[in-house]
């Protein structure tokens, strides 16, 4: 998108004074102080997801938003109601048009690096009030003519301003005072608590049993000391269909475990540095080459899919399309529709090993579209992401670094890396298509989409930490 001397970017030079902005830091950030910035966003994050908008009418239908909240970080009802999906959808957008060439951006420029961050915060906020009034007009927070035109621009006002504070927080970790990104910390934030509400949860249901507790570990001594039974108490606790269980809780221990071990494997290639003689050192390539980036981008497709179509559903139940694209029944507890039919239902988890045992057909198509959706949106990431075997060959010769017992051409590296890299980007995101799909049928507690992002995230920050150590930035 430039032509002549037209770019872009430079429609964006005019509102950057205007753009709320944090300053990058004048000295080099201890670890401790890092630590202390990374603490203060995410106690900023937690409040806001518990603060309630004002002037919203409690609806107890089902939340058509279920699906998208995980990889959102979203709190139905609260000022987090949009997470950070207007950050992941402009980052994702602005990333695609760059990769693709459609706008011209040279990262190596620093007027260029502060115009495309520019781009993408305007981009943010933008999203972030359409999405702000759609949800309104939606009737997601009451019928609008209940709400008033009062309470419509104020709960806009309130989803705005929490956007910007997010798109803030986000840029305040990214530009070096904390640790990571704004959003791999509130995403691997709001799994956790799931996990550990759901495994410490005293709120109570009737489930038409009894009362019971929805936490797993509390409805385990609830169990044990209500019934007699002792050997039917533990059986309750362990395989209850109603709420989490000690099976799905242990599952999910176990799905921790196998991802940790997984994210070790990689290959080391040898290199040389031509600028000094005699220096080597290796260059990694992960398994998880291109890390939990295709669930990501997997959930958010199959995530926009139920949306519309439960929102179309409820419209137009008796509609053959709409019933080929997916039927929905909402649950008595947790505010959730599962889907029932059509195609979301195949691409959909199996809920528990009878299920796939009653209806193996469903179990096939949706292993089949994981595996494939996975590997498809990892390469696909690759390329426009500038972690192609092109981009990365470019940049270890731009630092004049070449691999071992190869010739000083500038093609036996992109050679080297084309045997490693894009099968390393297929077979990666496969594997953790794989290991979603485990999780989802061992019956992990937070689904496997959630678990695989909490332990991604958590080990790129175990490792940004360990990186700090080598770089002599922990100061303690």
């Amino acid at each position: 998108m430039s032509s002549g001397n037209f770019r872009f970017l430079n429609l964006i030079k005019p509102v950057m004074c205007i753009l709320p902005e944090v300053q990058q830091p004048d000295r080099r950030i201890p670890f401790k102080e890092k630590l202390l910035w990374t603490s203060i966003s995410l106690f900023v994050f937690l409040v806001c997801c518990q603060i309630p908008l004002y002037g919203i009418v409690t609806s107890k239908s089902a939340d058509p938003f279920y699906w998208m909240r995980v990889i959102l970080a979203s709190n139905r009802g609260t000022l987090m109601e949009l997470g950070i999906s207007p950050i992941i959808t402009s980052g994702m957008v602005m990333q695609l048009l760059a990769g693709s060439r459609v706008i011209d951006v040279d990262q190596s420029l620093k007027e260029d690096r502060a115009l495309f961050t520019g781009a993408q915060k305007l981009f943010g906020m933008l999203i972030t009030m359409g999405e702000a009034v759609a949800y309104v007009m939606s009737g997601m927070y009451g019928d609008l003519r209940e709400l008033g035109a009062g309470n419509a621009i104020l709960i806009i006002s309130q989803l705005f301003f929490a956007g910007i504070i997010v798109i803030l927080l986000d840029e305040l970790l990214q530009k070096g005072y904390g640790m990571g990104s704004g959003i791999s910390l509130f995403i691997a934030t709001n799994i956790c608590e799931s996990i550990i509400w759901k495994a410490f949860s005293p709120t109570t249901m009737n489930t038409g049993r009894g009362t019971e507790f929805e936490g797993a570990i509390v409805a385990t001594f609830h169990f044990m000391a209500s019934k007699s039974d002792k050997v039917l108490a533990l059986k309750e606790a362990f395989y209850r269909q109603s709420a989490p269980n000690l099976t799905n809780l242990f599952a999910t221990v176990l799905v921790f475990f196998i991802v940790i071990y997984f994210q070790g494997f990689r290959v080391d290639l040898p290199v040389k540095y031509q600028k000094v003689r005699g220096q080597q050192g290796s260059y990694p390539i992960k398994l998880f080459y291109t890390s939990n980036i295709p669930i990501i981008l997997q959930t958010a497709l199959v995530s926009n899919l139920y949306f519309f179509s439960q929102l179309l559903y409820r419209r137009f139940k008796s509609n053959m399309l709409v019933n080929l694209l997916g039927q929905w029944r909402e649950l008595d507890y947790g505010g959730e529709s599962i889907p029932v039919g059509g195609l979301a239902y195949y691409i959909s988890p199996p809920s528990d090993l009878a299920n796939i045992i009653h209806d193996p057909f469903h179990a096939f198509c949706y292993i089949l579209f994981v595996l494939f959706s996975c590997a498809q949106c990892s390469k696909m990431w690759v390329e426009i992401s500038g972690s192609s075997s092109r981009d990365v060959a470019k940049m270890l010769r731009d630092r004049q670094i070449m691999f071992k017992g190869q010739r000083h051409r500038d093609s036996s590296l992109l050679i080297v890396l084309n045997l490693y890299i894009p099968i390393a980007a297929a077979f990666g995101g496969m594997c953790i298509g794989v290991l979603t799909i485990v999780a989802d049928f061992l019956g992990a507690i937070g689904s496997g989409t959630g678990i695989l992002l909490a332990v991604t995230i958590i080990y790129q920050h175990i490792e940004n930490a360990e990186r700090e150590k080598e770089q002599g930035a922990m100061v303690f």
